[in-house]
Order: structure tokens, then C-alpha cells, then sequence
């Protein structure tokens, strides 16, 4: 996952303004597959973010896959780059990885607060599904 994230911080490196990373941020959002329209529900529904953001996530051969949607473009972005480090991951590892990338390019601290509060409530949840994830698999 470091790598993953190193990646990242490599590809925010070659912007000098905030405005092109705005900018990578919506091309991002267009990579995020779209999450399935029955998961587009209140249930699936991440509290304390500005604009409405959708996460799921699967468990397959012990492994977590999310799926998550946002109707605002930035956020889409964002969570398309936390879906690209934490896809695939055991719960564990996903628990254990600190997302130092966020802070390395820059993003909490050019976020509006109330887009740093969704921020923080979007990887919860992701950690939330990863923890239940685990619970279940070692009972």
C-alpha cells in the first residue's frame, strides 16, 4: 500500500497550485467504476460529508473491494484515490495503514473544513467495513 500511496505523491508532486490539483482531482473521478444503483441508498449513505458520498464494500477470498459514488466532482476524486490505496486489502492491512499520503500532497490542508470533515468520515467508514469485516471473519 505504500507504494500505492507513494504513487500518489509522486503524481500530485508535478503540480505547483492547488488549482491543478483540483483540476486531477475531477479527472480522477471519472476513473471511480460507478457503484451499483441499488447502493446509491440512505443505508450506504457516509454521515458528515458536505455532498452526498456513497460507500460500500464487499469481502472476497478475504479480501475488501469497495464501491462508492459522490455527487460532487472533487469528493469523487478524493475518494477514488482512497478506493486506489485501500482496494483489495486484507481488513487488517486496511486497519493498519496509515493514509500518509493526504497529508504528503497537500489535501486536508487545502480543504474546506466542512470537505476535511467528509474526508475523516470517508476513510472511517472505509476502516468501519474493513473492522466488521474482520469481526465476522474471525468469529
Amino acid at each position: 500500500m505504500d507504494s500505492i500511496q507513494d504513487e500518489i505523491i509522486e503524481e500530485f508532486s508535478v503540480f505547483d497550485d492547488w488549482l491543478d490539483k483540483y483540476d486531477y482531482l475531477i479527472g480522477l473521478s471519472e476513473t471511480l467504476p460507478a457503484i451499483a444503483p441499488e447502493h446509491r441508498t440512505e443505508r450506504y449513505l457516509i454521515e458528515g460529508c458536505q455532498s452526498r458520498v456513497w460507500v460500500d464494500a464487499k469481502l472476497e477470498d478475504g479480501r475488501v473491494y469497495y464501491a462508492a459514488d459522490s455527487d460532487a466532482i472533487i469528493t469523487k476524486g478524493i475518494i477514488a484515490l482512497l478506493i486506489r490505496v485501500l482496494n483489495g486489502r486484507t481488513p487488517q492491512e486496511i486497519l493498519d495503514t496509515e493514509l500518509y499520503f493526504i497529508d504528503a500532497i497537500g489535501l486536508a490542508a487545502n480543504l474546506s473544513p466542512t470537505r476535511a470533515n467528509g474526508l475523516a468520515a470517508m476513510v472511517k467508514q472505509m476502516r468501519l467495513y474493513a473492522l466488521a469485516f474482520q469481526a465476522k471473519s474471525n468469529s
